[in-house]
């Protein structure tokens, strides 16, 4: 259960519009309410949108980071990233196992993603500053 209020209080700092069709070749831009989520959907939405952004940051991390390491070294951080992603991916499948078939599926496999997503980050800009003394 602690997963969850987690996953919640990651979507409160979030507000990003999604398009949503309401009718044919109508769109209208609807943003959910990340910082008070009313019903599944929404926190599934908001969850869906933090991975997204966490998962951005990552990559600008990563890019920033890349160049500044010897070929030896970035070699060593592309398999090591190839490796990181596999170990996410299949522990956020886990998690979301235990809830395999419910409405908070989505909202549990994608705040796991964005929490872990974080935690790399934060590895990564400590790399980062370690290149830049």
């Amino acid at each position: 259960m602690s997963k969850l209020f987690l996953a919640i209080a990651t979507l409160s700092t979030l507000a990003i519009s999604t398009t949503v069709t309401v009718a044919e070749g109508i769109s209208v831009a609807q943003a959910p309410n990340c910082n008070n989520p009313q019903t599944q959907s929404e926190i599934n939405q908001c969850a869906a949108i933090a991975y997204r952004n966490s998962d951005r940051r990552l990559n600008q991390v990563y890019q920033q980071l890349v160049p500044r390491l010897s070929s030896s070294r970035k070699q060593k951080l592309i398999q090591a990233q190839r490796a990181w992603i596999t170990f996410r991916d299949a522990s956020c499948e886990f998690e979301r196992s235990e809830f395999q078939g419910g409405t908070i599926a989505p909202a549990i496999y994608n705040g796991c993603l964005a929490d872990l997503t974080e935690r790399r980050t934060q590895e990564l800009e400590e790399y980062l500053q370690n290149t830049q003394r």
